[in-house]
């Protein structure tokens, strides 16, 4: 640490900090516990005063209910104590799960010299959309600092910067101009424009630095898209990890020195910080990435950690030539490698000529081993057995989806046979309407796409083919069909992708009534048979695969709507 500059009489302090963007694993204690070592390591050799981590980086962010069992808890103490050993001339803020008189805490470790100075716990618990915090944690009520030499700085997470009146605003009046809070923030479509405007924000009125930390890498259906951060006290933006990568940032922070003497609120860690010699840094330049990519980017990281952390090697695809499983086949490529990933196309009677030649090009283009099992013989089979059954009802959509069953158990038995993780192809779209065949296209492992709506499958699509074109025009101009009888149609039981995508957003994103969406400018019927296409669809939605969430609101843990509901408030 040393001076950097007066301003007035007011005396300026430069201090290293490291941000440690790292990818946790839930429950992985014993890899976590390694991984931050790695990094507290690579910030020792870059002569780091500060060494910050994410949010429960040692056991993972959400632990769900492993937060229920004891050992689980008790292991977290014992890996936190064990870092504390590891810890050296560096201070080392990072993240765990605290237990005090019974109750669980989502807190924050201030370690230094190998033993742990303090503590601090998370006031406000989130317990909307994907958070659940209520139901594990107790908030943290006491507000403390700790000092750093001439250097008084706070410590808070997650969701306690979204305060004004929060922690972040006490710690400040004690003093703090340094804040560093640390994150599990998960992602969807322009949420870090919104973490910025927050976090700017309160660095401009409480005139503090804030130190932003936050997770990267897939967990489940959500994905942690890092871009740390560091603002200055005048709410600018000074630098900015990488997105959806693991990464070290470090800065050196000029911070306003303190002339407060140490109380019952302000914990010292030290007296002061032993010299050390600093190379100039080499800056990152930060590059905002487009809509497009950054959704993108967010899908295969959740993809590849999906993958990977549940042990998967390669993973299966339908191809049927339609748009939607083009895009799963090329996220999977980009994520997995080529390598890793097969094509299987199972024609019926009502497959195209076409169908099949775009499949075959588009696994060509991506270097994809490519399976043709086409399931006609067994599609008559199964007319022939049902055919007394079915004889005094005329062929309506049980016909058409037991083709989709039979694709179903066929690339489930290659799953079985292989090991491979089945990917499914449904849309948001078709999710949110029911338009998907139960243990048919629905089968499998994981719902990549779960979460994308229909047009942006085609925004994706053409994103994609403009970095290098792999999947043929043809699929992106062709009007959407499941070919599973003569001539169909998506628009035969759907509206038209562009009226339908803006209706749902608004009825499941947005809460909207039908009387609020068609004042809109929608027609009424129009959605009024939307809403009811999605609410008579939630006993699917409960048996999908999960997937991963790139909007607001998804299915599954961010809406949670009863499959027995006779609610029909509606007009």
């Amino acid at each position: 640490m040393k001076q950097a500059k007066k301003e007035g009489t007011m005396k300026e302090l430069e201090i290293r900090v490291a941000v440690a963007q790292i990818n946790c694993t839930v429950g992985d204690l014993d890899g976590n516990c390694a991984k931050i070592k790695e990094y507290i390591v690579k910030a020792r050799k870059a002569s780091a005063d500060i060494i910050i981590f994410p949010e429960m980086a040692i056991t993972g962010y959400p632990p769900e209910d492993l937060l229920i069992k004891p050992k689980f808890i008790q292991d977290n103490l014992n890996k936190l104590k064990e870092l504390g050993a590891f810890v050296k001339n560096e201070v080392v803020v990072v993240g765990f799960v605290d237990k005090k008189s019974g109750q669980l805490f989502n807190a924050a470790a201030v370690i230094y010299q190998g033993k742990i100075k303090g503590i601090y716990r998370k006031t406000h618990l989130p317990n909307y959309s994907v958070f659940d915090e209520k139901r594990y944690f107790s908030p943290g009520e006491e507000q403390k600092v700790f000092k750093l030499g001439k250097i008084i700085f706070g410590v808070n997470i997650c969701e306690d910067i979204w305060h004004l009146n929060g922690p972040l605003k006490e710690q400040s009046r004690l003093g703090a101009k340094l804040i560093l809070n640390i994150n599990s923030s998960p992602y969807y479509a322009g949420k870090n424009k919104e973490r910025l405007t927050v976090i700017s924000r309160q660095a401009k009125i409480n005139k503090v630095q804030i130190v932003y930390t936050n997770l990267v890498g897939g967990q489940d259906e959500l994905v942690f898209d890092g871009q740390s951060m560091i603002v200055n006290d005048k709410g600018s933006l000074i630098s900015m990890a990488k997105a959806f990568q693991e990464d070290l940032l470090i800065e050196d922070v000029k911070v306003v020195a303190s002339k407060q003497r140490p109380s019952k609120n302000i914990i010292v860690v030290s007296n002061d910080l032993p010299p050390r010699e600093k190379s100039v840094l080499t800056r990152y330049v930060f590059k905002e990435l487009g809509r497009l990519e950054e959704i993108y980017q967010a899908l295969a990281l959740g993809l590849k950690d999906y993958v990977d952390k549940n042990g998967f090697k390669k993973v299966v695809i339908g191809l049927s030539g339609g748009i939607d499983s083009a895009l799963v086949a090329v996220l999977a490529v980009d994520a997995l490698g080529n390598e890793n990933v097969r094509g299987i196309f199972m024609p019926s009677r009502y497959s195209s000529k076409e169908s099949e030649e775009d499949a075959r090009i588009l696994a060509q283009n991506l270097g994809v081993k490519f399976i043709n099992i086409p399931i006609e013989e067994i599609y008559k089979l199964y007319l022939e057995i049902l055919k007394p059954a079915f004889s005094e009802v005329a062929a309506n959509i049980a016909e058409e989806n037991l083709q989709a069953r039979i694709r179903g158990n066929i690339i489930m038995a290659l799953s079985n046979k292989f090991g491979w993780l089945v990917l499914t192809t449904g849309n948001k779209s078709e999710m949110s309407t029911g338009y998907a065949t139960l243990y048919g296209d629905m089968a499998g492992g994981f719902a990549v796409i779960k979460d994308v709506p229909k047009v942006l499958v085609y925004e994706l699509v053409k994103y994609r083919n403009s970095l290098g074109a792999v999947i043929p025009d043809r699929i992106i101009t062709k009007e959407p069909t499941a070919e599973l009888k003569a001539n169909q149609k998506d628009s035969d039981t759907l509206p038209a992708y562009e009226v339908l995508d803006p209706i749902l957003k608004a009825y499941v994103e947005e809460d909207k009534d039908v009387a609020k969406i068609s004042s809109l400018g929608f027609d009424q019927e129009t959605v009024l048979k939307v809403s009811k296409m999605v609410d008579r669809s939630e006993y699917k939605r409960r048996q999908s695969p999960p997937g991963i969430k790139i909007t607001p609101k998804a299915f599954g843990r961010d809406r949670r709507m009863p499959i027995t509901n006779k609610y029909r408030g509606m007009i």
